[in-house]
């Protein structure tokens, strides 16, 4: 007979591989640290393969753990899903989320698929805007939540992240030598966009904004393409993408604040469990690169 894989156990490697720490991972399962490594010698045991490899202080996923790892996923929304189908407080209705497309890119994959499965018959309707737009959607009482941008000017919503603010130009290309140095950015209004000419100012850098668009999707093509140089969060990396900082002369610059911005309007019982999951899932998502993880 086949060992039978618990729930709890996948659970515990799912937060350790989200969190990137089994101390954090720990919190998020309601267990000792002692606990949480048990349970993931007991899946090596289980499985008779490691999962995680020693390096140092640090352990990494090995090849079989990302694939268990993709496994737990799909078993533990299942699981989920069978669960919801039979509760009877299941939450119906439902609700407007605004979110930048840059982060929608990156947070909606680990929040909706969660909150689809714990509440199946809830509608969510997403609207992708910028952070200034957004704000003006909330406060018209058009939208019920918005992921933004947090900054002193605005000084709305919650804060529920950090992240570093990078320049990014291709791994392929030496645009980022060029000058003046040709930018890929939002427009006049965006707060990153301010950001990173204020910096290139104050280094006494030339450049010139070549490509002005609020489509992250864009950017990230053009940047990719060699065609310019941008900023964007820690967590909008992607594959071809080179992380530039002061040994190539671009100065370090201020983390992303990101916020939850709740409408005062909107107290339903489905805004208040999509607002939780959304502070939960952002607080707990590691950064681009999931394979290395503290002990």
């Amino acid at each position: 007979m086949l060992p039978v894989l618990d729930n709890d156990h996948l659970r515990a490697l799912v937060a350790i591989a989200e969190t990137g720490s089994f101390t954090k991972a720990a919190d998020i399962v309601h267990k000792t640290q002692s606990a949480v490594s048990m349970q993931i010698r007991r899946l090596e045991e289980r499985l008779g393969r490691d999962i995680f490899v020693k390096d140092g202080r640090t352990a990494r996923l090995t090849p079989d753990g990302e694939r268990l790892l993709d496994y737990a996923y799909r078993i533990l929304r299942l699981s989920d899903e069978a669960l919801s189908h039979f509760r009877t407080d299941t939450l119906t209705g439902s609700v407007k989320l605004g979110v930048p497309d840059d982060y929608a890119e990156r947070y909606l994959p680990q929040t909706l698929p969660r909150f689809n499965a714990l509440h199946p018959q809830a509608e969510v309707t997403v609207v992708c805007e910028p952070t200034s737009q957004l704000i003006t959607q909330v406060q018209a009482n058009e939208i019920d939540l918005a992921i933004i941008t947090h900054t002193p000017e605005h000084g709305l919503g919650e804060i529920i992240r950090e992240e570093k603010l990078l320049w990014v130009s291709s791994a392929r290309q030496s645009i980022h030598c060029a000058r003046p140095l040709p930018l890929a950015l939002g427009r006049d209004t965006c707060i990153w966009r301010r950001a990173a000419l204020a910096a290139l100012e104050r280094v006494h850098m030339p450049h010139r904004v070549l490509y002005t668009s609020w489509s992250s999707t864009a950017v990230g093509a053009l940047i990719q393409s060699g065609l310019a140089v941008s900023v964007l969060a820690e967590s909008a990396l992607r594959t071809g993408m080179r992380v530039l900082g002061p040994e190539e002369g671009f100065p370090l610059l201020a983390p992303v604040k990101i916020a939850l911005l709740r409408n005062p309007r909107s107290r339903t019982h489905l805004t208040r469990a999509l607002a939780e999951l959304i502070v939960q899932c952002l607080d707990n998502l590691s950064g681009p690169e999931r394979l290395q993880v503290a002990e």
